[in-house]
């Protein structure tokens, strides 16, 4: 089975937002995880809500510590244009989103 795995700093964010549409969308044909290079202790409430109201919920979900094993792992490494460090490790595929840091943005700029 095919993973990606979305990389950010804090995996409170973006790549939590990525991840958790991603493995709805896949319907179990590929699977996605999430990761940070320094988790934060917890995801962001604001995001859980506007997860929650697009019928995702990410309650349950708990910022991770990237690790090497998980990048191997991958086929694809997004990371989501915030300067999280997956190298030296190289992946198999990786890509760069620019995304706006959310962490400030109100639920209204969360929802676009």
């Amino acid at each position: 089975m095919k993973k990606a795995l979305f990389v950010c700093i804090e995996n409170a964010r973006r790549s939590q937002m990525a991840e958790a549409p991603f493995n709805k969308l896949a319907k179990g044909q590929a699977v996605a995880a999430s990761a940070g290079d320094s988790p934060a202790s917890k995801v962001d409430p604001k995001h859980i809500e506007v997860m929650k109201e697009i019928g995702i919920d990410i309650t349950k979900q708990r910022p991770k510590s990237l690790t090497i094993k998980m990048v191997e792992e991958a086929d694809v490494v997004v990371t989501m244009g915030c300067g999280a460090e997956v190298y030296p490790i190289i992946p198999k595929r990786a890509e760069e989103r620019k995304i706006e840091d959310p962490a400030e943005k109100s639920i209204a700029e969360l929802r676009k």
